[in-house]
């Protein structure tokens, strides 16, 4: 069965759930908990691996059982898996059961173990889980909520930064794992040394997300491939609260599109309450709301001397004014900012989303001079038209782009029709130091469709007078 027709299948299941009153969240949970067990079965009798669940938590005592015994040996099972130690508490994590028909919660287990699971992509949750936002999104014609970034970009981005197995990696906005599997499996396939590989599944990979549900979906795709150990590698958190101890060899990310970085407070009563706009951090040079440009200072933090980015953000970082302003120039300043990838639209589950790849490397700062000596631009946008559905984002659209990096030694690049060097001078000249450079001619004829929605114009006025007004209040200190 393929990923599409297993998406259809969860969906349409996800129909029959709503009309009993089981919300779409409440189903992804549910589908999520009950998929991993049946996989951690899988894990164990098809592949012969260990589990870390209790043996009365199985996936196999859940068959024993059926109506209103099934609904209560399956609220005891969640009860007792939230309350485990290291991966198994963080994927269970204050799982309850919300499917109160014990018929339709005996259906969705039959439907789970109608599959072997483990024989599909091993990210198969992933798949799903991102599918049915997309799906969701359409049938309520609002927003998925987070953009999840196409595997092929991701596997592109991992090609070229070659990571190792003795590198730590990190994202701190980590989604269901993609950008941590994907680096994984990458560096996996460079050893057979037994302690090598040890040390690389249980202290090398890091990632953090805000969405409780996401980390309990990226903590079973860790589990799954034997990363964490016992341990998670991944937590929940706002990254963007605090820069932490922890300082790493490459960053792999995309972090979450939108405006507002507020930070989120817990009252007495476990109320949550955002008490600022802003993130005041020591490590940030420029105070703003703008959510990317935060993580892009948290990145840049986060990065060891002589440490590796890729980072996908959305054109504003490339021209917004005041913080934006000043991030890009340290950026260039301080960093080797040596390449930009604009990416097309139509990749991206919200429409007319534009967004690129940064790519630069942390170097100690040089005296009176700067760290960036060439910014070189691959332009996969201009003339490009890719669609969620009919023509998706495959690898072979990415070759080119990994052909002509050079991932071996830049030095070697050469500039082509799509591919063009900047010179620092010449970027440090332009207006607000913008970084939103094309040349190739675009054969689309620009119509009103193609401009952005008053409320996204509305959005970006404000954030840039926010950040004149942070500005001000610098001057005036």
């Amino acid at each position: 069965m393929t990923e599409n027709n297993l998406v259809t299948k969860v969906w349409n299941y996800a129909s029959v759930l709503a009309q009993s009153g089981v919300g779409y969240t409440d189903y992804v949970s549910q589908l999520t908990y009950l998929l991993f067990l049946k996989m951690d079965d899988e894990n164990v009798s098809l592949l012969g691996n260990t589990t870390l669940i209790p043996e009365d938590c199985s996936w196999k005592k859940l068959l024993a059982v059926s109506g209103v015994e099934l609904e209560e040996k399956y609220e005891k099972t969640l009860e007792t898996l939230s309350k485990q130690d290291g991966i198994i508490g963080t994927i269970f994590n204050k799982a309850q059961n919300k499917i109160s028909n014990p018929a339709n919660l005996s259906r969705l287990i039959s439907l789970i173990n109608g599959e072997i699971w483990m024989g599909l992509d091993v990210d198969v949750k992933g798949e799903i889980y991102e599918g049915l936002l997309q799906k969701n999104a359409q049938e309520s014609k609002g927003g998925a909520g987070q953009y999840f970034t196409p595997r092929p970009l991701i596997r592109a981005m991992v090609e070229v930064m070659k990571p190792t197995p003795e590198m730590t990696i990190c994202d701190p906005a980590c989604g269901t794992g993609g950008f941590l599997l994907a680096a994984y499996d990458y560096m996996r396939k460079q050893t057979e040394n037994k302690e090598v590989i040890k040390n690389l599944k249980e202290n090398k990979i890091f990632g953090t997300d805000i969405t409780p549900l996401v980390v309990s979906l990226c903590a079973m795709n860790m589990y799954l491939h034997g990363i964490g150990g016992k341990n998670s590698p991944v937590k929940e958190a706002d990254s963007l609260m605090f820069a932490g101890d922890m300082r790493y060899d490459m960053v792999l990310a995309n972090p979450p599109f939108g405006k507002k970085g507020g930070l989120k407070v817990m009252g007495e009563d476990g109320s949550v309450s955002v008490e600022k706009e802003n993130y005041n951090r020591d490590d940030f040079i420029a105070t703003t709301s703008n959510k990317q440009i935060n993580f892009l200072q948290h990145i840049m933090t986060i990065l060891k001397t002589n440490g590796r980015a890729a980072v996908v953000v959305p054109d504003n970082v490339l021209f917004e004014g005041g913080a934006g302003e000043k991030v890009r120039k340290r950026l260039l300043n301080e960093f080797n900012l040596h390449t930009i990838l604009r990416l097309p639209t139509g990749i991206f589950y919200a429409q007319g989303v534009k967004a690129n790849v940064l790519f630069f490397d942390k170097f100690p700062p040089l005296e009176n001079d700067h760290r960036t000596k060439n910014v070189w631009i691959y332009d996969f946008r201009t003339n490009v038209n890719l669609t969620l559905v009919t023509n998706s984002l495959k690898d072979e659209h990415l070759k080119n782009f990994v052909d002509v990096y050079k991932a071996d030694d830049i030095s070697k690049r050469e500039e082509t029709e799509r591919f063009k060097k900047f010179s620092y001078d010449e970027i440090i000249k332009r207006d607000k130091t913008n970084l939103d450079i094309t040349w190739i001619k675009d054969e689309s004829l620009e119509s009103l469709e193609n401009l952005p929605e008053p409320e996204v114009l509305a959005d970006e006025i404000v954030s840039n007078l926010e950040d004149a007004l942070n500005d001000f209040k610098g001057i005036e200190k």
